[in-house]
């Protein structure tokens, strides 16, 4: 059960920066909790950095791309993502990614949910949304090389589920909540 008693928050004593890429800029950040302790955490700067992922549904198929992933060193299957560009909603966003990373726009977009990959380290939202009723429309993205297409039966998300191939988390965690939805909807 949860708590309807709200915490104060620990107290931020002091921020500074102690790494810094083209990327990313890593803060100590040093609290003082209301129980006298007293920590220093590491985090990516907050900033107002959101994304999106979309769920493409067409028919009875999942529409994903396979991508090179520099993390794992490897090509990933995924859901199509981006950033929300400054001045876009949050729909706009995720129809323009769809155009650039798969060719289609989508008259049907729905939000499903938002989830926050690491809040311990970072901020930025990924808003994730099922898409649908697709018409053609191709953008120029910011890929080195054209993404593949994957066709996946929604029928067999367990098997999704199980492929290797598909491990990030954010891809996972649309797929739980793209399975209660299509739930919830028989």
């Amino acid at each position: 059960m949860l708590s309807d008693t709200q915490k104060p928050l620990p107290q931020i004593l002091s921020t500074r920066t102690v790494a810094k890429s083209q990327l990313f800029e890593i803060q100590a950040v040093d609290l003082a909790f209301g129980n006298g302790e007293k920590r220093t955490y590491e985090r990516f700067k907050p900033g107002a950095h959101q994304a999106v992922m979309m769920v493409p549904i067409d028919g009875d198929e999942l529409l994903m791309i396979r991508e090179y992933a520099v993390g794992t060193e490897r090509y990933e299957l995924g859901f199509p993502k981006g950033g929300v560009d400054v001045g876009e909603t949050l729909e706009e966003a995720a129809n323009r990614e769809l155009k650039e990373e798969i060719g289609v726009g989508a008259k049907y977009i729905y939000f499903l949910r938002t989830v926050i990959t690491s809040p311990s380290y970072m901020r930025n939202p990924m808003h994730i949304f099922i898409v649908r009723d697709f018409y053609p429309c191709k953008l120029e993205g910011d890929e080195p090389e054209p993404l593949e297409l994957v066709r996946f039966p929604l029928n067999k998300l367990d098997e999704l589920i199980a492929n290797p191939d598909f491990n990030e988390a954010r891809n996972l965690t649309a797929l739980y909540a793209l399975r209660d939805y299509l739930n919830c909807q028989r």
